[in-house]
């Protein structure tokens, strides 16, 4: 989980390797505040989350404007799949989670994890009604440009 985030919210290595390191610090830090009555994934998640978007927030709209190309994403193709069309809509997709704001990544990540709408709420603060509405459109976005 904190791997996928970090991979999604940074593109060099060595940035995700700094990113996980730092969400696992904070979590840590957070340990003694952990309510075991709540589920523990949805709290490393909102951990792993907010720690990203802090993150993206702090280096600002630099990466946003030079993107170089990613030989990470040129790899997550399998080579002996059955269908490489596929991993070509794998890739796509990819790329376009990566051009998409913190929020919107966020969405889509947890929404690609699986999450419902009242855990993927919890995580990131928002109502159950406002998430179902921002995966639709970020699901008919996807539709229209994929």
């Amino acid at each position: 989980m904190v791997a996928t985030i970090a991979a999604s919210y940074c593109r060099d290595p060595d940035d995700r390797a700094d990113l996980a390191q730092e969400i696992a610090t904070q979590a840590w830090l957070a340990w003694p505040r952990y309510d075991p009555a709540r589920p523990f994934p949805t709290w490393l998640y909102r951990i792993a989350l907010n720690v990203a978007i802090t993150r993206v927030r702090r280096v600002g709209l630099r990466s946003r404007h030079a993107v170089p190309f990613d030989p990470a994403l040129h790899d997550i193709a399998d080579p002996n799949a059955a269908d490489p069309q596929a991993e070509q809509q794998v890739r796509a997709l990819y790329r376009f989670i990566h051009a998409q704001r913190p929020l919107d990544r966020a969405l889509l990540l947890l929404y690609l994890d699986g999450r419902n709408h009242r855990e993927t709420a919890e995580v990131l603060g928002l109502t159950e009604t406002n998430v179902a509405t921002k995966i639709g459109r970020l699901r008919q976005r996807i539709r229209d440009e994929l």
